[in-house]
C-alpha cells in the first residue's frame, strides 16, 4: 500500500504505483510515473512526463524535469535483473532527459548522489557511480559506470568520463573533454585526450581560498608534475613540506589512494 502525505498534489493523469512513499507537499505532474519502490522526500516536484522507478529514494526538494528517467535499470550486460538501488540527497535538479541508473549487484548494488547538485539536459549517471555535493554536470555529460565525482566538481558540456575514473574535489573539466584518467582535486582538464592544464583557480577563489594558499597549491602542483620522479614519487616527497596546507594534502591523499585508473597529467595521453 502506498503512503501518500495529505499535502501531496498528484495530477489525475499521473501514475503512482502501489507501494510508493510520497512525502509532504510533493507535486507530481501529468503523465508522470512513480514506481512501487520509490520514496519521494518532502517538497519533491516531478514535472510532466518524468519517471522515477526502481528502488529509488529522492531527498527533500528535488526537481525532476520532463522526459528524465531516474532509477532505471543499469545499462550493463552483467545485470541479471537483481534488485539494486539509487539514493539521491536533497535539493538536486534533474533537467530534461537526464538518466540515472541504479547499481549492479557485483559492485554493491548502489548508485549514490549527494546534495545540491545540478544535472543539465540529457546528462547521464551510470550504475554504481558516486556523485558528491554541489556538483554541476552540463548538457550531455556522460558518466560511465563506477565513476566517482567529488564535491563541487564542474563538468563541461558533452564531456565523457571513463568507467572507474575519479574526479577530485572542485576540479573543472572542459566541454567535450575525454576523461580517461583520474583528475586531481582542484585540477583543470581539457581536450581529447584530456590533459591537465593547471588548477581551477577561479573555482578556488569563488570558494574563498585566499591568494597565498592558491600560490602554495601552484607550487605543489609544479613540484608534482614537473619533478624528476613519477607523479606518485614526487607527491610523496613533498608531503612533509606542505603538511599545513589543506588543499595540497587533499591532492596528495588523492594521488596516494588506490585506483583502477592512472592519473591525468599535462602530458599523459598526448600524442608524440
Amino acid at each position: 500500500m502506498s503512503t501518500i502525505a495529505a499535502s501531496a498534489s498528484i495530477h489525475a493523469m499521473a501514475v503512482v504505483e502501489d507501494g510508493a512513499v510520497v512525502g509532504e507537499n510533493v507535486k507530481i505532474g501529468p503523465f508522470c510515473h512513480v514506481g512501487p519502490q520509490v520514496v519521494l522526500g518532502d517538497n519533491v516536484e516531478l514535472l510532466a512526463h518524468s519517471v522515477v522507478s526502481g528502488r529509488t529514494k529522492l531527498g527533500k526538494g528535488c526537481r525532476v524535469f520532463p522526459m528524465a528517467v531516474i532509477g532505471g535499470d543499469p545499462q550493463s550486460v552483467h545485470h541479471g535483473g537483481e534488485e539494486t538501488s539509487l539514493t539521491v540527497g536533497d535539493n538536486c535538479t534533474f533537467r530534461e532527459g537526464v538518466t540515472v541508473n541504479t547499481g549492479t549487484a557485483d559492485f554493491g548494488g548502489k548508485t549514490i548522489v549527494g546534495d545540491n547538485n545540478l544535472f543539465l539536459a540529457n546528462s547521464h549517471i551510470a550504475h554504481d557511480c558516486r556523485v558528491g555535493n554541489s556538483v554541476i554536470m552540463s548538457n550531455n555529460v556522460m558518466l560511465a559506470g563506477h565513476v566517482t565525482i567529488e564535491d563541487r566538481v564542474i563538468l563541461g558540456g558533452g564531456c565523457a568520463v571513463h568507467q572507474f575514473t575519479r574526479v577530485g574535489r572542485q576540479a573543472f573539466v572542459g566541454g567535450l573533454s575525454a576523461v580517461s584518467y583520474d583528475v586531481i582535486p582542484y585540477g583543470m582538464l581539457n581536450g581529447n585526450p584530456g590533459l591537465l592544464s593547471g588548477l581551477n583557480v577561479v573555482g578556488m577563489t569563488r570558494a574563498g581560498v585566499d591568494r597565498a594558499t592558491i600560490h602554495t597549491v601552484r607550487r605543489a602542483y609544479k613540484a608534482i608534475f614537473e619533478g624528476s620522479g613519477s607523479i606518485r614519487e614526487n607527491a610523496a616527497a613533498i608531503r612533509d613540506e606542505y603538511a599545513e596546507c589543506e588543499q595540497v594534502v587533499q591532492i596528495l591523499d588523492f594521488i596516494a589512494a588506490e585506483s583502477d585508473r592512472a592519473l591525468s597529467s599535462p602530458t599523459r595521453g598526448q600524442k608524440g
